[in-house]
């Protein structure tokens, strides 16, 4: 039995299709099928129906399965604990949400790279789903997102609460107003990030909450276009504090709103079972420093 046919599995069960986990295993499909067949011959069962396209666990294959997952971070986590020599470099991988990456992880990438030269970061903006995927799949060390998450195979470490502003064009009335209500926002147009931003469905749903339905005109794809629809007075927007930049004060105005205001949760995901290099436990608690000062007031 040889490791990389434990990972074939692996991937065919996290798949559920032969060719997506030849796919992912830089395998082709004929040589991968034929690795499962040595690999079901030795163990003396079937690990998968074949159903088609299909590919599912059969009662011996999820008991295999669980063994092989093991196996796979037995080994990982002993080839890094092995490399993770103080005197050598420290290489780590760490993911983050649209909204958190350039203005949390990118100005302390800047500080690492002058303070920690040792201390090497590889950084991956996506999506909070895609996140979590990197994270269990061993992609990804640690991963910087928001709440929820309900992957049991991750720990989640609390990072920071901040609150989402109600965000207007300096020259909208609502600028100069010291109050804004969410009833006050029934006539005008807003703009959001994407369907797949989990910004945006938290924003759903504390507007559905409040059962308020927002007219959204436009969806944007970065928040710098997002800023850039609202300073023209066009819309309004909510984005979280973080995003809150010195230059936006030229065309931008960000307010709170009264009554309920809608925050949202930053937590830290690691594997439960991965180990933990030296880099990445460096790494994290620069990262605690660095949002504990981000969320101090701003002074008047």
């Amino acid at each position: 039995m040889e490791l990389s046919q434990l990972r074939y599995a692996v991937a065919i069960s996290d798949t559920g299709n032969f060719t997506r986990a030849s796919e992912r295993c830089n395998i082709s499909q004929p040589s991968l099928s034929q690795q499962i067949i040595n690999l079901e011959r030795e163990v003396g069962h079937k690990l998968f129906h074949r159903l088609g396209r299909r590919a599912v666990l059969t009662e011996a294959g999820k008991v295999f399965i669980e063994r092989a997952r093991r196996i796979i971070y037995e080994v990982e986590n002993a080839a890094k604990e092995l490399s993770d020599h103080p005197s050598l470099d420290r290489r780590i991988t760490v993911g983050a949400i649209q909204t958190v990456a350039p203005y949390l992880l990118l100005p302390l990438i800047a500080k690492c790279r002058r303070d920690h030269p040792n201390l090497q970061i590889d950084l991956r903006e996506d999506f909070r789903s895609d996140l979590v995927r990197g994270v269990v799949e061993g992609e990804l060390d640690l991963a910087i997102v928001t709440l929820p998450v309900k992957d049991s195979r991750v720990s989640i470490e609390p990072l920071m609460i901040e609150p989402l502003l109600l965000v207007t064009g300096k020259n909208h009335p609502f600028a100069s107003r010291k109050e804004i209500s969410i009833n006050d926002l029934t006539d005008e147009a807003f703009a959001t990030m994407g369907e797949s931003s989990a910004l945006a469905a938290q924003i759903r749903t504390f507007f559905g909450d409040h059962n308020f339905s927002p007219t959204v005109r436009y969806r944007c794809a970065q928040v710098s276009t997002l800023k850039t629809l609202v300073g023209t007075g066009m819309c309004l927007s909510i984005l979280p504090q973080l995003a809150r930049q010195h230059g936006d004060r030229e065309t931008l105005t960000y307010l709170r709103l009264t009554g309920s205001e809608p925050i949202r949760e930053v937590v830290v995901i690691r594997h439960l079972q991965r180990y933990q290099s030296r880099g990445a436990e460096q790494f994290l608690t620069l990262l605690r420093e660095h949002a504990k000062a981000n969320m101090e007031p701003e002074p008047a």
